[in-house]
């Protein structure tokens, strides 16, 4: 009784009690986690950019949307993972929702070893065709960095796929304190193999790969000794085949989603790349400074999700609507601060990646028009996040392929191919941003009229039917 009542402070009632306190104190342990576990990337670039060889910064800047493209299919499935958990938390369906766990953990595991093995062949054919350069041994480092990275890999997703499913239940702080103490190893790590050991890009790649197992196996520790519905035992862990297509009807729209985003951002990559290697240094390092913007955002939406999930699991529609109102302006007010407060400090936050002022130079552009215009992606995460939350991810893919993935590459190849400038190549980002959440709003509103018309309907027969 104790271990359960030691549970139940960890997990949160999303369908009853006050909702914004609630949503509050939920996004600040997703977006906790989220930005430690970005630290992971922050402190490889730091390292490598002040203390590692020439063109070790332009090496790692190079892999990120490289890496994104290749995980980010298997990251869509644990967020389908963590909806099903949630929708039967929600309904108190507490044996689907313990397959889906053990399935989870098996899914991870299986899909992870066989990205490494891919990846160890394709990163230097990839990395090659996406023009990074061979000077100052960027792209040889590139593909030292993403092959030791992946080796990690089944832990990422098995974290991740963790994450997830406790999140589903409410829980958001043992992630947070899980990843604190891996950020730490990887830190301690990075100053070892980088400074220490002069292991240049394989030292900062080898400590986020053991990290990354650190926070994995305490995720496993816990649902091992979890007295609940998230109780995981050995025997158990199989493909149950109904957990496995739920799972899949949800995971596999938003992978694709975040797939098709990678793919069009590798494609930006690669317009970037023809700047040169000082271009791919500022822009790697405003990438990583703006990825905190992009945490907020996502720590709201994804808390959007789970709720919503949850809420329509109870089938309370009035709950689903505040927190879709909630989440947008907390998400679209978080973000116009901290935008303002990157343009501001924009120079001394560069500068602690790179010392160069060309580099500085090309950064800052970037930072620019993204940090304007963040607050335009906070709101169509949100509305991602409630399509996916009331289980319609297939329209949340379809908008997002046309809004921003089918958009971004269509400006490449006509107004940046015309206007060669690197303000112009990120200006694609605010207007996909601003088409992808008005296709997906009109959407959201379509579907949940209809959702609260039929569950009316569902109601009025259920009482006829008692007073018969």
């Amino acid at each position: 009784m104790k271990q359960r009542a030691k549970q139940k402070n960890y997990e949160l009632d999303m369908c009853h009690g006050p909702i914004l306190s609630n949503m509050i104190k939920f996004a600040l342990g997703v977006f906790g986690t989220a930005v430690l576990q970005q630290l992971f990337n922050t402190a490889d670039l730091l390292v490598v950019g002040r203390f590692g060889h020439e063109g070790a910064l332009a090496s790692v800047s190079a892999t990120t949307s490289l890496i994104n493209l290749f995980i980010n299919f298997f990251l869509g499935l644990s967020v389908g993972a963590g909806i099903v958990v949630a929708k039967h938390y929600g309904a108190k369906d507490y044996d689907e929702a313990s397959k889906c766990l053990h399935t989870s953990v098996a899914i991870s595991v299986i899909s992870g070893i066989l990205l490494s093995v891919v990846v160890w062949f394709l990163a230097p054919i990839v990395l090659d065709a996406m023009g990074t350069p061979h000077e100052n041994g960027v792209f040889k480092g590139s593909v030292t960095y993403m092959r030791i990275y992946f080796i990690g890999i089944p832990f990422m997703l098995l974290y991740n796929f963790s994450a997830s499913i406790l999140r589903a239940v409410g829980d958001s702080r043992r992630t947070f304190f899980y990843i604190i103490q891996a950020g730490l190893i990887n830190i301690v790590l990075n100053l070892v193999f980088v400074v220490v050991l002069d292991m240049n890009v394989a030292g900062v790649a080898l400590a986020t790969t053991i990290s990354q197992g650190y926070s994995a196996i305490r995720c496993i520790f816990c649902f091992l000794h979890y007295d609940g519905v998230l109780k995981l035992e050995f025997k158990k862990i199989k493909i149950y085949k109904h957990a496995l297509l739920s799972i899949a009807k949800l995971g596999i729209p938003s992978g694709i989603q975040s797939s098709l985003f990678s793919i069009s951002n590798v494609i930006i990559q690669s317009s970037v790349n023809s700047f040169g290697a000082l271009a791919m240094e500022g822009s790697g390092a405003a990438s990583n400074i703006e990825s905190y913007l992009y945490f907020a955002s996502n720590a709201i939406s994804n808390t959007v999700t789970n709720f919503t999930s949850q809420n329509y699991g109870a089938s309370k529609p009035d709950r689903i609507k505040k927190v879709a109102l909630y989440g947008m302006g907390l998400s679209a007010g978080l973000c116009v601060v901290l935008g303002f407060i990157g343009i501001t400090f924009s120079n001394t936050l560069l500068g602690f990646y790179t010392s160069n002022a060309t580099a500085i130079y090309y950064g800052k552009i970037r930072m620019t028009v993204i940090c304007l215009s963040q607050f335009l992606c906070s709101l169509m995460e949100i509305t991602t996040g409630l399509l996916r939350g009331i289980f319609k991810p297939v329209p949340a893919m379809i908008s997002s392929i046309a809004g921003v993935c089918g958009f971004r590459i269509l400006w490449i190849y006509t107004v940046f191919a015309h206007f060669h400038s690197f303000y112009v190549l990120y200006m694609s980002y605010p207007i996909s941003w601003f088409l992808s959440f008005a296709i997906q709003g009109i959407l959201f509103l379509v579907y949940f009229k209809k959702y609260t018309v039929s569950l009316k309907n569902y109601n009025t027969q259920k009482l006829l039917e008692v007073k018969q």
